[in-house]
């Protein structure tokens, strides 16, 4: 009797939670400072001790019901928010509590990937929706328990809808999105909603009139690759509840980038700096936490014509810590708007700063043809 063939049994869904601490910067202030508890909080320089040009770093939610928001100059948000208390930044705090934040988690969990100081992928050891859900609420019970931090927390089989579902979270909450409701649970979100289309990609969409995660699933590829290329693709497949699969590094970390999509195009070098620096802190922070060091640093723009460049550069051995980062970061800024003040001049909608080489700490420095393509894994 012939042996029938083997049936192929589908692997079990892979959960993700998404964690993204609230307010964090005030969120640790305020772990020493409970008086200041349901006041609004800025941190960030204070107008009120002389002009700045300075931004707001993190608002507590009181400060934002007010239109506070990050990022937002500090002068505004002094002018939206008149009584709001002021406090300066404390980096090496933040980073502390971040590891803190980092061990906790991974107490927890088998996998943890740090995606920037307040946010963190973490690989749920659960087989379905509701084993998720309990994972994600005993985690964020314990955060508040032994850190006394708050966080927001998406969970879905998919690292990008984990994290809209943790925005769709704040403050405080969890958000469920099994794999046959993603769709249903985009639909009706602005587009802007969608990690990596900022208002520059989202006016796009808008003048083809697509303004919900619904309609885009609806648009024609034709119409999104025109305008979008392939990116145009892979948000209707995203909006239409079947996103690309994720590609993860196999035999250990390779690469780790962290981006951003500007608030408005800038080509204001001063803002364009700042961004710069807050990646490569942020960046570094990441790297520190997860143990590893750096080697290449690379630098990507993209223009506001959609058009993206970068540049590379390698140090002459492995680095850890912001400085070399943000230092050849600024370098690479240089050189690429040099280029561009002699062309076209184009503004800025979006920079990434990316480090390449990496290798763990005490590991011995491998030889650089045994480096491959990496995969970065990016955060807005």
């Amino acid at each position: 009797m012939p042996a029938l063939p083997a049936r192929r049994v589908p692997e079990p869904d892979r959960w993700v939670a998404y964690v993204d601490m609230d307010a964090f910067y005030v969120s640790c202030e305020l772990t020493s400072r409970p008086d200041l508890a349901g006041r609004p909080v800025i941190v960030g320089p204070d107008p009120a001790r002389g002009p700045t040009r300075g931004v707001v770093l993190s608002a507590s939610y009181e400060a934002r019901a007010f239109g506070v928001r990050s990022a937002q100059p500090a002068a505004l948000a002094a002018r939206l928010c008149p009584e709001a208390v002021w406090l300066p930044a404390d980096f090496p705090r933040y980073e502390a509590m971040a590891e803190s934040v980092r061990a906790g988690l991974r107490r927890r969990s088998p996998r943890v990937v740090a995606l920037s100081i307040d946010e963190a992928a973490v690989d749920c050891p659960a087989s379905d929706a509701a084993g998720a859900e309990r994972f994600a609420r005993e985690i964020q019970a314990a955060l508040r328990a032994e850190l006394g931090l708050p966080s927001s927390i998406g969970v879905a089989t998919h690292r990008t809808v984990a994290k809209i579902a943790s925005d769709r979270a704040k403050p405080g909450g969890v958000v469920v999105v099994p794999p046959d409701a993603i769709a249903a649970f985009l639909a009706p979100l602005p587009v802007g909603a969608i990690p990596g289309v900022g208002p520059k990609t989202r006016a796009v969409l808008e003048s083809i009139g697509v303004a919900t995660v619904g309609a885009l699933a609806e648009a024609p590829t034709s119409a999104l690759r025109a305008r979008l290329g392939g990116f145009g693709e892979e948000l209707r497949r995203l909006a239409r509840g079947r996103p690309a699969p994720e590609v993860e590094v196999e035999h250990g970390p390779r690469s780790r980038s962290a981006a951003r999509t500007l608030p408005a195009d800038s080509a204001d070098r001063s803002e364009l700096d700042r961004d710069v620096t807050e990646l490569a802190v942020g960046l570094a922070g990441s790297l520190a936490h997860e143990h590893l060091r750096y080697q290449t640093v690379t630098l990507a723009v993209r223009w506001t014509d959609f058009e993206r460049v970068q540049k590379s550069r390698s140090l002459p051995a492995a680095q850890s810590g912001p400085q070399a980062l943000s230092t050849t970061a600024a370098r690479l800024l240089d050189e690429l708007l040099a280029a561009e003040a002699g062309g076209r001049r184009r503004a800025v909608r979006a920079l990434s700063v990316g480090a390449e080489r990496l290798v763990r700490e005490g590991a011995r420095q491998r030889r650089l043809d045994e480096f491959g393509a990496g995969t970065a894994l990016t955060v807005k």
